[in-house]
């Protein structure tokens, strides 16, 4: 991949960039809803409340639809792996057949936003797929075909797919899409405000005073204001307000996407996922000349604790052009979300005592069906009305978490290794004359662990170590050029500059 030149970032936002940002707010605002995080869930939470005569204010600390919605896949699929077989044993067929309804509404309900407001947004509809090539891996789909059908989805076991290479057997689900999702979300942005909603970009919620009615500090580089609603609802993928402790029921995965234009003859229509080999998924987008956009997605790792992620793109394009031939690559990114302990998104009440604070997170790599299925939820508890599934993406339900206490004590065990060992005295490491152009490492200056940048011009950067979240180490991922939280994702610039929460505060600065 290095002999290639002008490699872009993704291809959803080199395609649609951003404008002009909307401004911070100039002062004091009251509206009924105040949605802080201008994703897919929160674009969609604030325009169906528009629509419901709602006065809306969508909060984003940097630009719409250009953080983790801008870096998915746009995959549109009530098909998630394995979840189906999954449900059926922890949350029995009822719990399946609600995840597979509230999933399949979200698809259905994205088409018909789509056709009423005019939206040229790449529209393909579909069939997913979850595929193995090893025949001994085979059961597992069989068993997911059949909780999948129960749940009621078309789905089928087959052995035959349009990918270019054999499978052992896969899970097709037809009446699935895919989309632009950029071109969605700006157009719903718009519709937001013709409906009287306003969005500021740039502006990023520090404070949250959870009261009736609740309040939140807007920061921006305008200042400090307040913003007053009636209901909050919480959207920053990560939630930044955490009352109930959700970090303890989330753990974050990144994974790298690589994109190459292929001749429509031997691109497959249809869209693939499998477990095997640390994750790779398949899709296929429309290009103007004709061609179709290889899509390949893959090598999950936790942040912070990727190793060389270089080496990780390196080994994703040589599985790409191993199946796919000769692959000339144009643009590559990488995409980031959490997984609840027990595979179900929690969607609803903040916490326990919550009557005006909503929160959506841990959408397990299917952030786009579910973004727009909770703003549908999120909608329905904020205007007093009944949603069929709304207990089984509660965040306050307890009975799953006892049943899945196994992957709870696991994640923990994991983030309790980083937090303790972070905290022991450390061997000496790498000197900061020993850090190459382009790398990063941490270093200890004056006793103290730094977190030291050298660019590709020889000048060194350095901010504090420690994540401003919870004090965990941070480590460098030199292919993205950002610091890393390995125990909850936050990630950071070279200058300490928030790019992902949980983290609201940036890396102190420090002298060399």
């Amino acid at each position: 991949m290095d002999e290639q030149a002008d490699i872009h970032g993704s291809y959803w936002l080199h395609t649609v960039p951003p404008g002009e940002p909307a401004p911070p707010p100039e002062g004091p605002l009251t509206v009924d809803a105040a949605v802080v995080g201008g994703g897919i869930a929160g674009l969609c939470t604030a325009w169906e409340l528009a629509r419901r005569g709602r006065s809306v204010a969508v909060l984003e600390a940097h630009r719409i639809a250009a953080g983790v919605t801008g870096h998915t896949t746009a995959k549109l699929s009530a098909q998630h792996t394995l979840v189906y077989d999954h449900l059926r044993r922890t949350r029995g067929p009822e719990g399946a057949r609600l995840y597979a309804r509230s999933q399949t509404d979200a698809i259905r309900h994205a088409a018909r936003t789509a056709e009423e407001l005019g939206v040229d947004c790449d529209w393909e509809d579909t069939a997913a797929y979850t595929y193995v090539e090893d025949p001994a891996r085979t059961d597992p789909l069989k068993a997911e075909a059949e909780a999948a059908r129960e749940a009621g989805l078309p789905a089928e076991y087959v052995t035959e797919t349009d990918l270019p290479f054999p499978v052992a057997g896969a899970v097709r689900v037809a009446d699935q899409a895919q989309f632009h999702p950029r071109k969605y979300l700006l157009a719903l942005a718009d519709d937001i405000r013709r409906l009287g909603g306003v969005i500021h970009e740039n502006s990023r919620v520090t404070g949250f005073d959870e009261g009736d009615p609740c309040r939140l500090t807007v920061e921006s580089a305008a200042g400090a204001t307040e913003v007053t609603a009636r209901s909050v609802v919480v959207a920053t993928h990560y939630p930044v307000f955490d009352r109930a402790l959700l970090f303890t029921r989330l753990s974050p995965r990144r994974e790298l996407v690589l994109a190459a234009p292929v001749d429509a003859a031997r691109a497959p229509l249809g869209m693939y996922i499998t477990q095997e080999h640390r994750t790779r998924s398949v899709r296929t987008a429309p290009l103007e000349d004709g061609r179709r956009l290889l899509v390949v997605t893959g090598e999950h790792f936790t942040p912070g604790a990727g190793g060389d992620v270089e080496e990780r793109f390196e080994r994703l394009a040589a599985w790409a052009t191993d199946r796919f031939g000769e692959l000339t690559f144009t643009h590559r990114w990488a995409t980031q979300d959490n997984d609840s302990t027990d595979s179900v998104p929690l969607v609803g009440p903040l916490h326990p005592g919550s009557k005006h604070a909503y929160v959506a997170t841990g959408f397990g790599g299917w952030g786009l069906s579910t973004g727009i299925m909770a703003g549908r939820l999120l909608t329905e508890r904020i205007t007093g009305r009944d949603c069929a599934w709304s207990d089984l993406y509660d965040p306050r339900r307890i009975a799953s978490v006892v049943r899945e206490g196994a992957a709870f004590l696991k994640h923990q065990a994991d983030v309790a290794r980083h937090f303790v060992g972070d905290r022991l005295p450390s061997a000496s490491g790498p000197e900061v004359d020993g850090i190459a152009p382009g790398d990063g490492a941490i270093v200890r200056v004056s006793g103290e662990r730094c977190a030291v940048h050298r660019d590709e011009a020889g000048q060194l950067h350095a901010v504090s170590a420690r994540c401003t979240h919870l004090g965990c180490l941070v480590a460098f991922n030199r292919a993205e050029k950002a610091w890393e939280c390995p125990c909850h994702g936050s990630r950071f610039d070279f200058e300490g500059q928030v790019l992902q929460g949980p983290a609201q505060q940036p890396l102190e600065r420090r002298d060399l």
